[in-house]
């Protein structure tokens, strides 16, 4: 059964646990360079993650600190996902390549862009 924390006593635990993060991250270095994402960004979606894991956590199913792990682990991996990198949600899996800046286009008209 679900443990109903009250908001000062979820804060104090998230805080307590904010170091998971980084561990995380660290650990994963080579992954988040590869997929060209935002170190801070990985960090608010990994601090949001941490939250929900605190408030979602059953004590019957094991310790606070193994899901935990889990749950920042499993959002790093979401974390190259189209959806959240580019925010298109009928996306393909990888947009690789799909996606330019505006600089790319220089002075090329918006129609130009679209016979492309």
């Amino acid at each position: 059964m679900k443990y109903n924390y009250s908001v000062a006593e979820r804060n104090r635990i998230v805080e307590e646990n904010l170091h998971r993060i980084n561990k995380t991250i660290r650990r994963n270095w080579a992954l988040i360079k590869a997929a060209h994402l935002d170190r801070d960004d990985v960090y608010q979606q990994l601090a949001i993650r941490l939250i929900r894991a605190v408030e979602s956590f059953d004590p019957d199913k094991g310790e606070l600190a193994q899901h935990i792990n889990a749950q920042l682990q499993y959002e790093l991996l979401n974390c190259k996902d189209s959806k959240t990198r580019y925010g298109f949600t009928g996306a393909p899996r990888d947009l690789r390549g799909a996606v330019i800046s505006l600089e790319a286009c220089g002075d090329m008209p918006c129609g130009d862009l679209m016979a492309a």
